[in-house]
């Protein structure tokens, strides 16, 4: 019989959280959220064979956030004896009493409020002892060092596990939570000696431990992008088509996601101001935000402050339908809460002229000449203006064929014009996060080499 995985109990955690949100009340509080949550799990890593870290979390805490009219104080604790809860709503109450009114705070309607949320699956627990870890890590390893004799080093393979969940409550009626997990493999093989030596890593990252990709393919895998970065070059300065391998593209996703984000618009510090119900991308490009796939890692059937999540297209036919917005930019801005507080859900970017058959060979060959880009460095976006500018790594394409590898290169733009370029999406669609898209074609951009 397995071990129970948490100390508490969901509904010890209720019970917690309205004892809170009683002892706000009754100390004068008009509103109170609490949210209590517990979490455990296990990372090792391995270097050459050798065992480098292993490391064990268990970390628990409680938190409070009391509202006098439109004055906000919060406090946190992981103390969750009696006297600690009581002294923690009096300090949050205390802070609250000499913080200055903001006319945009305060919880979500109540009929925004999830009451009946759906199982989503997200729970795994996986139950892998340290030996058990390391000999996951050193096979995940010895995989990248068997695929060729010129895998000469390694910063190193490992493997995380880690379960968590929590109870968040309010005085407006919502109290609910989930327990979640998620589970990661990963190993970065260095390639050649000296002075020409490349590094490239993969992972595998799933709430469901048996959906991670076999350690042997990961390694295998990791090792084959190290090799073909061996010989890299640069190249001259010119003006290209680029090809954003799948990971990368997931970027571009989040770049949006973020200029259309509450904050930054409330802010004025977005590139994409004022861009609801206007063309932001070419007219074949759709994103659409489903929260409720069930499994996924960015699937939740409640935001951050309980309000009910919903699937909507996002961007329909290159026109942006919506923003991400919480109760309080949504306030801010004059609208209602998309029920985002927290962020974005899982995200999918495609094109609706991408073909069955539009692989990342396919895509190659829609770019015929031009670069192919696999690494990005430095953070080299002004989200305010959209300038891009960043250092990258790929490969030279020619004729659809990958000619040689290149590196020490700069590519730039202006992402509202890379945006409004964005020729294809490819069907080699790969799941980073809570953003999946396949490789994103631009039609040109500005490459500085030479």
């Amino acid at each position: 019989m397995s071990k129970p995985v948490f100390t508490h109990t969901e509904d010890q955690f209720k019970q917690i959280t309205q004892d809170m949100l009683r002892i706000a009340r009754n100390k004068g509080a008009t509103d109170a959220v609490a949210e209590v949550s517990e979490g455990g799990g296990l990372s090792i890593s391995v270097r050459k064979g050798q065992v480098e870290t292993i490391e064990q979390n268990r970390d628990k805490g409680v938190g409070i956030t009391v509202y006098i009219g439109q004055k906000r104080g919060n406090a946190s604790t992981s103390d969750f004896s009696a006297k600690s809860l009581e002294d923690t709503v009096e300090a949050a109450y205390n802070i609250a009493r000499f913080t200055a009114e903001d006319d945009c705070a305060g919880l979500p309607d109540a009929d925004l409020l999830e009451t009946a949320p759906r199982d989503l699956k997200l729970f795994h627990p996986w139950q892998i002892s340290a030996e058990e870890a390391i000999d996951l890590a050193c096979r995940i390893e010895a995989a990248a060092f068997a695929t060729d004799k010129r895998i000469s080093n390694c910063d190193g393979a490992s493997v995380h596990a880690q379960q968590s969940h929590f109870v968040s409550a309010n005085t407006r009626g919502f109290c609910a939570g989930y327990a979640f997990s998620r589970h990661t493999l990963s190993v970065a093989p260095i390639a050649g000696k000296g002075a020409h030596m490349q590094r490239d890593d993969w992972y595998s990252s799933h709430r469901n431990a048996k959906k991670l990709a076999s350690p042997e393919d990961i390694g295998r895998y990791a090792a084959e992008r190290a090799l073909a970065r061996l010989h890299a070059r640069t190249i001259e300065t010119r003006k290209c088509p680029v090809l954003f391998e799948a990971p990368l593209a997931a970027g571009l996703l989040g770049s949006m996601v973020q200029a259309v984000s509450g904050g930054a618009l409330y802010r004025k510090s977005s590139f994409l101001l004022d861009s609801l119900g206007k063309q932001i991308f070419p007219s074949h490009v759709q994103v659409t935000e489903d929260p409720h796939i069930l499994g996924a890692v960015g699937s939740s059937p409640f935001d951050d402050e309980g309000v009910k999540t919903q699937k909507r297209e996002l961007v329909q036919d290159g026109v942006l339908q919506g923003y991400f917005l919480s109760s309080y930019s949504a306030r801010k801005l004059g609208m209602q809460t998309t029920g985002n507080a927290g962020g974005s859900h899982n995200l999918l970017m495609r094109s609706s002229l991408a073909k069955k058959t539009d692989n990342f060979a396919a895509m190659l060959k829609k770019m015929g000449t031009g670069l192919l880009v696999t690494e990005l460095m430095g953070q080299g976006v002004n989200y305010v203006t959209g300038d891009y500018s960043r250092g990258a790594s790929g490969y030279w394409v020619e004729n659809g064929v990958i000619q040689y590898p290149v590196e020490e290169i700069t590519i730039a733009g202006n992402m509202r014009e890379m945006f409004q370029q964005i020729v294809a999406i490819g069907n080699d669609q790969l799941t980073r996060g809570t953003k999946t898209t396949g490789s994103i074609l631009i039609e040109s951009m500005t490459v500085a080499g030479n």
